[in-house]
């Protein structure tokens, strides 16, 4: 098998995240004869410095080819003077919306080995979980190529007022719950649909469009929550969720939200999926970007302690979504999983308070190793 992966480090910890993750996919390369071939492309401030834009023509086009993107994280305080249209964000949306990837599945576990890290209380834990203990387990859905971040914006002549439109159409809408269903199908059938129904017009369609879409599923129980509601509840109770599908902006919020409830940003993957049936979809697969949820902590940078276990674990959903690899995937979760176990952590999972006594804190370099490791201690994947 071979197979074609976009790589854009870009900036910040970026690099230093993307190197292990490419060495776990690497690995399973060398054991099962899969050829990886890298493409090392740049986006973001990198792609600023060396071009004068965010996103190069050649990047979004190159990257067009390819299997998959893997991408490290874009950003930093250097480049925040330059106006909107040139900041290093916007590389993020253009390469979203020039691979159609619309659907940002962002998984949320609360892993047994970091309940120490997670800020909140048992009682809340326990809320809302059937398994009457504490812990979570959930996967939030946004939609990623509309609403207010691609909606038209601007400022008045003298530049005392300014305005971003949240703007949703039906087929988008309908899409992303889709692939929220199908979500919720494959896992314990329960699907929650967040919006601000009560205020924005944009959300009364959501909310329309998803009773309708509820129908088709009745096998699956779907709720809706505002949005204030929804981010009270995640504390609250977040093992209550199952499934959840929003919005741009609302996803966007609260899965920064879910993430600190895990022990850490530097823990969530996430995966940026198109249609299986679009043109730059591969062998029936949608078109996949996949990327660490965390930002490019230039604060951090150089440092050898970023955490990489998030971009690790893109890997394996890259692996799953993109090329079906199912048990490799899972083969690279569990090694995390293993890891963990022996008591190893970055400075970001440490316990807070007690409990740490078993810990070991390690840098980016060895965090990786200790996973690549873990995969070749571990029962074959295949």
């Amino acid at each position: 098998m071979n197979y074609s992966i976009a790589v854009v480090p870009g900036d910040g910890i970026g690099p230093e995240v993307t190197a292990p993750a490419l060495e776990v996919l690497d690995a399973f390369g060398d054991a099962y004869g899969i050829v990886f071939k890298y493409v090392e492309l740049e986006a973001g401030g990198k792609a600023i410095d060396s071009t004068g834009e965010p996103l190069p023509k050649e990047t979004l086009e190159t990257a067009k080819q390819c299997d998959a993107l893997l991408l490290g994280a874009v950003g930093g305080p250097r480049w925040e003077t330059l106006p909107g249209r040139l900041r290093p964000e916007r590389a993020l949306l253009g390469l979203r919306a020039g691979l159609g990837v619309f659907a940002n599945l962002r998984p949320a576990v609360l892993l047994p080995q970091l309940r120490s890290a997670c800020p909140v209380k048992d009682e809340a834990l326990i809320a809302g979980n059937s398994e009457g203990k504490p812990g979570f387990d959930l996967l939030i859905v946004r939609e990623l190529t509309g609403g207010i971040y691609f909606g038209e914006r601007g400022r008045s002549a003298d530049g005392n007022s300014a305005w971003d439109t949240e703007t949703y159409s039906r087929a988008e809408i309908e899409r992303v719950l889709r692939t929220g269903f199908a979500a919720a199908a494959s896992r314990r059938k329960k699907l929650c649909v967040v919006d601000k129904a009560n205020v924005l017009e944009s959300s009364r369609l959501w909310r329309e469009v998803a009773q309708e879409a509820a129908k088709d599923h009745p096998d699956i129980e779907t709720s809706y929550l505002y949005v204030d509601n929804a981010a009270m509840q995640l504390i609250r109770a977040p093992g209550q969720f199952d499934v959840i599908v929003t919005s741009n902006l609302f996803g966007d919020i609260l899965s920064d939200e879910a993430s600190v409830l895990t022990g850490s940003i530097g823990m969530l993957a996430s995966a940026s999926l198109g249609s299986p049936t679009d043109p730059l979809a591969k062998n029936g697969r949608p078109m996949g970007m996949y990327e660490p949820i965390h930002g490019s902590a230039p604060d951090i940078a150089g440092q050898d302690i970023a955490n990489p276990l998030a971009a690790i674990l893109s890997t394996a959903m890259l692996l799953r979504y993109s090329f079906g690899l199912e048990k490799e995937a899972a083969a690279v979760e569990a090694a995390v999983n293993a890891v963990l176990d022996a008591g190893l952590r970055t400075r970001d999972i440490a316990s807070r308070g007690s409990g740490g006594a078993t810990e070991k804190i390690v840098g980016t370099k060895a965090m990786g190793e200790a996973v690549l490791k873990a995969l070749e201690t571990a029962p074959a994947a295949i």
